[in-house]
């Protein structure tokens, strides 16, 4: 009982040391859980909604739309839970300028559900329920009407599938017709797309433009009012995929075994059905059309013969009256009466050749029947040039039909092709991998504090130590003293952790997260074994540190450890070989000297703890620096032009010249922009027409022109990169780094993300869903967005010539298509202020899709979530900065009770005394902090390296402010903790403390 009561008082006595490692832990175990908490629960929220609103695994596009049939072979894979035929729409209305929106049906087999924000769903025809960017956009509300206009074509079906069939219509086949959907609106519900949890009223994607094959809006209509049969997509679930976490690689796993199957057998069968049905359904349009025309010419043959019939037997009439009046002339001047009246009464017989000379002649002599015989004439040589013209079509049409018609291709997308997926998991991977890398430093930092706070507590104790070993107690038992110390402390300092790394720092960055995107359902969540196991490794590293700290005591006999510890032999440091220095030196700093450098274990701890924690505040104040300098480095330094202008393609030519007539462009260089996706080109076959897979990034497309291939160097920065390390990289020269016809040239940002370098293969996909494969010839600096540039020819060689090769037509670069240069790069004179203003002013126009001002993306390029989690960091590495000085101070004083006794005893006042310690203390800071500075930025540099986000390059920099920031930071809690500091040394008494310990 005895020992229990004085191990409590001894507990009590250390309550400095009892905080100290609780604070450690608690700080330890919140950074350790915190963030994995906080991106669990989005993670779980999350997969929580896509479950609820069904949300596909699979989508299957065709740029021939989708029959019947392709639905039935879908539903027959192994593994299909369930498919949804889908039909959408684009269509355009008038809202500050041309909008576009694509019509979507919500599905009736419980995929793709839109979420309910407010009103109701729609349910009849003519109703549509909209996102609540469109309701912020348009200033609309429930109840509000809208009338839309349908695009003439649909880029995923009409181009690929139109037999152009001799009777001049545009239609699938006989059978399948594209969707259509009714055009006065009238909304009455606003949802959110499962598709995309952007938060339009938080931050949005820094480069977010439209391009040529995206729209701006969604809008969801029942089936009710909706006419056609083809599908325009095909979204499945997997059996088995709900009960997986969608963001864990158990998920990935399920789902590419059902993709691997419909890209190994389904794909290629009904490919080549499809194009069969396009084949015969443009054989049957020309049997068709030859069977109408048949019908028309034989008609038309019939009539022409019906009026010839007619005409002949009234010529007839006349040559029989004309005949007869001769033969009764005849008669009359003949001797024998009978005869005569003979004659009169019989029509005389004429021959053939007589007959029609006598037709001959009464039409020569009737204008009225040379006329009508003319048009009878004229109209059959009509027709007989009609039937052959028509014939010679539909010939023509036959021999062109495989031609004409393209391979059919399918393109089986999981959920990583949808943008606002692929976004939030890549956030939360990044933020969550700062969460698995931070705690790694506390961890050391704790383990280090708790070896030097329980080293000076069990030396202190050393004399007890010995007379309980000496009594008869057991190492273990008398260990344990120190052991429950230790652990409880952890435990209580872990268990604070836990309440704030699972309900403080959660709370958080959902805050945060939640200004970025829409998660509904988001609650906060315990995980009992990662909190066991997050406190477990704290016990674990502090009862290690307690334990060695014991045995080197307890090794020694009971007697050597009730004798006081022999005082540290006395030797030189380096500093005093340095003559010309040391004796410049007075006599207390050759005393702090001393003290700094003979006591090296001392020395180690301080330094490397103040360094520890130094290093986090620069990696913290790093990474701010880097998010913060990447929009000025983008749109000032790497983007030379001031506006790209983006526009339709049939508004191309109008937008250029409303940008001519404004006067205000210096120089432009006009391009094609298209939104397409590059994927590795070893991540599956390459026409296996596979997008958005592991090995994939959204990228934008931009063509130059042949013939200025050189002025691209004017409106872009191309300089080469190489990769480095620990988050560097080999810029070349600027002006080194030419387009050509040779390869594309890839943005940094996405060739950083996919491992890309020069000479490397890439699957390309353009805006029209075309892929092919293409060589890299260069990886250019870029940090936003992710751009890929090609040449003209190129361009062509690898989306035009693909097509020429599957249908063996080898088509000049005459007869090809040409590129509608559809946007423009410009520079504007004036300042940012007017370019901003201009570029607003150009979006209100109808041949204007988009423009972008470089200045206005420069100064309001923003990114919250990562700046949270970086003041997040900072203020938790500031805390554990203080924490370890106030430890490393309060040991420091009670190694030295005797000396600072002895100091007052010798006059010293309380104020000298202060100095006398601090000055130790500080100087060993400032060398902890100049060791700190570069390690920061080393440990900087490495964690950008893990931030692998989608169009974003983090080309690390440190600004010299952060480091004064840091390094006053860290001076800063030094001087705190001398306030705590002094009042203790004030407390020393010299009788007390001098008492020999015999």
């Amino acid at each position: 009982m005895a020992f229990v009561k004085d191990m409590l008082r001894m507990w009590a006595h250390s309550w400095k040391r009892f905080i100290s490692i609780a604070m450690i832990t608690l700080l330890g175990v919140a950074v350790l859980t915190g963030i994995y908490a906080g991106c669990r629960d989005a993670f779980r929220s999350t997969d929580r909604f896509f479950d609820a609103q069904g949300l596909h695994d699979v989508q299957v596009l065709s740029t021939a739309g989708l029959s019947n049939g392709d639905i039935a072979a879908l539903r027959k894979v192994n593994g299909v839970a369930k498919v949804q035929a889908e039909r959408s729409q684009e269509v355009t209305f008038d809202l500050d300028g041309r909008k576009s929106a694509t019509m979507q049906e919500i599905g009736t087999n419980g995929i793709d559900q839109p979420y309910l924000q407010e009103g109701r769903m729609p349910k009849k025809a003519g109703e549509i329920a909209v996102t609540r960017k469109f309701i912020r956009d348009s200033g609309k509300h429930i109840g509000s009407r809208l009338t839309v206009t349908p695009e003439s074509a649909s880029s995923d079906t009409s181009d690929t599938s139109d037999t152009n069939g001799a009777d001049g219509t545009n239609e699938t086949n006989g059978t399948d017709e594209a969707p259509s959907f009714p055009t006065k609106l009238t909304i009455v519900g606003v949802v959110l797309d499962p598709q995309n949890l952007s938060n339009p009223d938080g931050y949005s994607a820094m480069t977010s433009f439209r391009s040529t094959a995206t729209t701006d809006y969604t809008f969801f209509a029942p089936s009710d009012g909706v006419t056609g049969t083809l599908c325009t997509s095909a979204t499945l679930l997997v059996k088995g995929a709900a009960a997986e976490s969608t963001f864990d690689e158990s998920y990935e796993n399920t789902v590419k075994q059902v993709t691997d199957r419909i890209d190994g057998t389904v794909k290629t069968d009904r490919q080549k059905a499809r194009r069969q049905e396009l084949l015969d359904a443009g054989n049957r349009k020309i049997v068709d059309a030859r069977a109408e025309a048949d019908k028309k010419f034989a008609d038309a043959q019939s009539q022409i013969d019906a009026n010839r019939q007619q005409f002949n037997q009234q010529v007839d009439q006349i040559v029989s009256m004309q005949a007869s009046a001769a033969a009764a002339g005849a008669a009359t001047n003949g001797a024998n009466a009978g005869a005569a009246a003979a004659a009169g009464a019989a029509t005389p017989q004429l021959d053939e050749t007589t007959r029609e000379t006598m037709r001959e002649t009464i039409i020569a002599a009737s204008p009225e029947l040379t006329q009508a015989k003319q048009q009878l004439d004229q109209a059959q040589s009509q027709l007989n040039e009609q039937k052959a013209s028509t014939e010679q079509t539909l010939k023509t049409k036959e021999n062109e039909l495989k031609t004409s018609i393209p391979q059919v291709r399918w393109y089986v997308q999981d959920r990583q092709s949808l943008g606002g997926f692929s976004a939030l998991k890549s956030d939360l991977d990044s933020i969550q991998s700062l969460g698995n890398a931070f705690p790694i430093v506390f961890l050391v930092v704790a383990v280090m504090m708790s070896l030097t706070a329980m080293a000076r507590m069990v030396e202190e104790d050393r004399s007890l130590i010995g007379t309980y070993v000496g009594l008869g107690y057991g190492r273990l038992a008398v260990a344990s003293r120190y052991l429950l110390f230790a652990l409880l402390a952890c435990l209580i300092g872990g268990g604070l952790g836990l309440l704030v790394g699972f309900l403080g720092i959660p709370a958080f960055l959902l805050v945060v997260l939640e200004g970025m995107y829409v998660m509904p359902g988001v609650r906060l969540e315990y995980d009992w074994l990662y909190g066991s196991l997050g406190i477990a490794l704290f016990v674990v590293g502090v009862l290690a540190a307690t334990i060695y700290a014991c045995v080197q005591e307890m090794r020694m006999t009971p007697a050597a450890l009730m004798r006081p510890k022999a005082p540290r032999a006395g030797s030189r440091i380096l500093l005093e070989r340095i003559r010309p220095v040391w004796n410049r030196i007075g006599f207390l700093g050759k005393v702090t000297a001393r003290n700094i450098f003979r006591f090296k274990s001392r020395l180690i701890m301080t330094v490397g703890g103040v360094a520890g924690c130094t290093a986090l505040i620069v990696c913290g104040l790093a990474i701010n620096d880097t998010v913060a300098d990447l929009g000025i480095k983008q749109y000032r330094d790497i983007y030379q032009y001031d506006l790209m202008v983006v526009s339709d393609d049939s508004d191309a030519s109008a937008m250029r010249t409303k940008v001519a007539s404004d006067g205000r462009v210096t120089s432009s260089l006009d391009v094609r922009i298209e939104s397409g996706d590059l994927t590795v080109a070893g991540s599956g076959d390459g026409d296996s027409g596979k997008a958005g897979s592991s090995g994939s990034e959204s990228i934008q497309l931009v063509a130059v022109p042949e013939k200025h291939l050189s002025d691209l160097g004017e409106m872009v920065t191309l300089q080469p990169v190489s990769s480095g390390m620990l988050g560097t990289s080999g810029v070349g020269k600027t002006g080194s780094l030419k387009l050509d016809d040779d390869g594309v040239i890839v943005a940094q940002s996405a060739a950083s993300a996919l491992g890309v370098k020069a000479g490397s293969k890439v699957r390309l996909t353009n805006g029209d869903g075309v892929q092919a494969t293409a060589k890299v010839s260069a990886v250019n600096r870029n940090l936003i967005g992710s751009d890929v540039y090609v040449s003209e020819t190129y361009y062509a060689k690898l989306f035009d010539s693909k097509d020429a090769k599957n249908t063996k037509n080898s088509k000049s670069s005459e007869d090809s298509e040409a590129l509608t240069w559809n946007a423009m790069l410009a520079k504007l004179s004036g300042s940012d202020t007017s370019q901003t203003d201009y570029a607003e002013s150009l979006e209100e126009d109808s041949s204007v899709m988009k423009a972008v001002s470089c200045a206005h993306m420069a100064d309001s390029f923003k990114f919250d979530l990562m700046g949270a989690v970086v003041a997040l960091i900072v203020a938790l590495a500031g805390g554990l900065a203080l924490v370890v000085l106030f430890t490393l101070a309060n040991t420091n004083v009670s190694e030295r009770v005797r000396e600072m006794a002895t100091l007052k005893v010798l006059g010293f006042f309380d104020r000298e005394v202060h100095h006398y310690v601090n000055r130790e203390m500080m100087i060993l800071t400032v060398m902890g902090v100049i060791l700190g500075l570069p390690l920061g930025r080393l440990v900087g540099g490495m964690l950008t390296m893990a931030l692998n986000m989608p169009s974003l390059y983090f080309e690390v920099e440190v600004k010299p402010l952060s480091y004064v920031i840091a390094a006053a930071a860290t001076m800063t809690f030094a001087l705190l903790v001398q306030l705590f500091v002094n009042p203790v040394l004030d407390r020393i008494d010299p009788i007390s403390s001098l008492k020999s310990v015999e």
